[in-house]
């Protein structure tokens, strides 16, 4: 199996080849793919050297699947290009998301969705992912009315340009900015561009995106900050159902879901924190408790590495669940 990771120098594209070698997943050759200004470098994977290629090579490749990590306006470009020849892409930008032709996949949720047909595949929002695979054992039994969350997404969900800020805030260094405000010692309550509507683009991805994976029905609300942290993104979570749930069966519900793992003792301080999610697969869930403001409704806490499960992890995943075709 050839696979080309397009960006593969970038923050994700690094996963990507982790958590291709932790899954061991059989490639006969690694086609790595970044920006002009990295053709020629050297990378490792899996105890080899490989040199970085431009897009025009790893087309004549053919690779039998391409995962993307490089913005939406290289996916919009080049993916249909790859999908031509027959090579399965799976994209980690927006671009695809929510056109209606392509596919918005969380294995767990609905990998079985795929054949042979898909050539694009969509990879959700990496807040996305961590609220669908918590509401989806949950809506299957009580069924999800409304959503209202508050998310607290680490700086790397900008890229490393945001981390740099970061790093240089704290060192006292002047430096370029990815933020318009610091945030170091800092809250910044936008991720992505304001849209018309008050909301920002994320928080309409978290809104449009869990509709479209899961349920149209479902209402979300969403308030996304940026936090001065590295390990992974954190959310808020209140859920309104349309009937009456037992937590321990709630409990119960999310530990058998696969990609979960509970962390919830709050009597000995348990419950997930983004240092302790940082390089796992899993979405956590703790501080599960009733609302007890209105019936039906259910608080919880989420957090999860947005650079694996939230991006890398599920779209190698997704390859996985393609391989089958190839």
């Amino acid at each position: 199996m050839k696979v080309a990771v397009v960006g593969v120098t970038g923050m994700v594209g690094k996963i990507m080849l982790k958590v291709f070698e932790e899954e061991g997943l059989n490639i006969s050759q690694l086609i790595p793919v970044a920006s002009s200004k990295s053709i020629g470098r050297e990378i490792s994977y899996n105890g080899e050297q490989f040199t970085v290629m431009s897009m025009e090579a790893a087309l004549k490749s053919r690779p039998d699947i391409a995962l993307f990590s490089a913005g939406g306006e290289t996916s919009i470009k080049w993916a249909p290009k790859f999908a031509e020849l027959g090579t399965v892409v799976i994209d980690n930008s927006s671009a695809w998301r929510m056109d209606p032709s392509k596919k918005l996949i969380v294995p767990e949720i609905n990998g079985n969705e795929l054949d042979i047909e898909d050539k694009i595949i969509a990879n959700p929002n990496c807040s996305t992912i961590q609220l669908v695979l918590v509401l989806k054992p949950l809506n299957d039994k009580y069924r999800v009315r409304r959503v209202v969350l508050s998310t607290y997404q680490s700086v790397t969900g900008t890229g490393v340009k945001a981390v740099r800020q970061m790093e240089n805030e704290r060192n006292n260094i002047d430096g370029e900015r990815a933020y318009p405000y610091p945030i170091d010692q800092n809250c910044i309550p936008q991720c992505d561009v304001f849209m018309e509507n008050g909301y920002t683009k994320e928080e309409m991805k978290l809104t449009n995106e869990t509709k479209k994976i899961l349920d149209p029905n479902i209402s979300v609300t969403a308030t996304a900050v940026r936090i001065p942290v590295i390990g992974g993104h954190s959310e808020s979570v209140n859920i309104e159902f349309e009937t009456e749930f037992d937590i321990d069966e709630v409990k119960k519900l999310l530990s058998e879901m696969s990609g979960i793992t509970i962390s919830d003792d709050p009597h000995n301080n348990v419950y997930p924190m983004p240092i302790t999610a940082e390089g796992k697969n899993d979405v956590f869930v703790g501080r599960i408790r009733r609302d007890e403001t209105q019936p039906k409704t259910l608080n919880l806490w989420i957090v999860s590495d947005n650079l694996r499960k939230g991006a890398a992890t599920n779209a190698v995943q997704i390859a996985k669940n393609v391989s089958r075709f190839i």
